[in-house]
């Protein structure tokens, strides 16, 4: 199995809307517009145009040639500008293959590479230790905790929130 990230395109659209229509929505914002439409893609897509590269890093997860999810890691602004928050989505058919878990250390390594920053951070739902465990492999660290933080389905859940320091920054502790 290859997994590689890959810019978003307009060539993309269709497997766009069709992970976000599939998506188990257990875990994520409702911010993410259901049913997702062409307009909803065209919007993101201008996002994506707009900020990669810049202030962000927007890529497809692709598997054997299939886009089967999305990682984005977006920068702050004002005092949290050296900081960025990682974000991600991968259709249910292909979870707990390790994907995700790869997909996270390629947008990492590349982020770095790319953006001037001295962290990346990731919320997650306390629920949710699948992806607490592809934070966790990467590197992430435990950072904090907001108690009652998330309503989500008629339920009240913490936050976790994670960080990762850029590697030279972890050499001054």
């Amino acid at each position: 199995m290859q997994i590689r990230l890959e810019p978003w395109d307009d060539s993309r659209k269709q497997d766009l809307i069709d992970l976000c229509n599939g998506a188990d929505r257990t875990f994520l914002t409702n911010r993410l517009p259901y049913p997702y439409t062409e307009a909803d893609a065209d919007w993101w897509l201008g996002k994506v145009h707009e900020h990669d590269g810049k202030d962000g890093v927007f890529r497809a997860v692709v598997v054997d040639g299939k886009a089967v999810g999305n990682i984005t890691v977006e920068g702050k602004s004002d005092v949290y500008c050296k900081d960025a928050e990682l974000g991600y989505i991968l259709a249910t058919p292909y979870w707990g293959k390790g994907i995700m878990t790869e997909a996270t250390a390629q947008i990492c390594a590349l982020v770095f590479e790319t953006l001037d920053l001295a962290r990346i951070t990731a919320e997650v739902y306390a629920p949710n230790k699948a992806s607490q465990r592809v934070l966790e492999k990467n590197g992430f660290v435990l950072e904090g905790q907001k108690r009652n933080a998330v309503f989500k389905n008629s339920a009240l859940w913490d936050l976790y929130i994670y960080g990762l320091l850029k590697p030279e920054e972890n050499a001054h502790d």
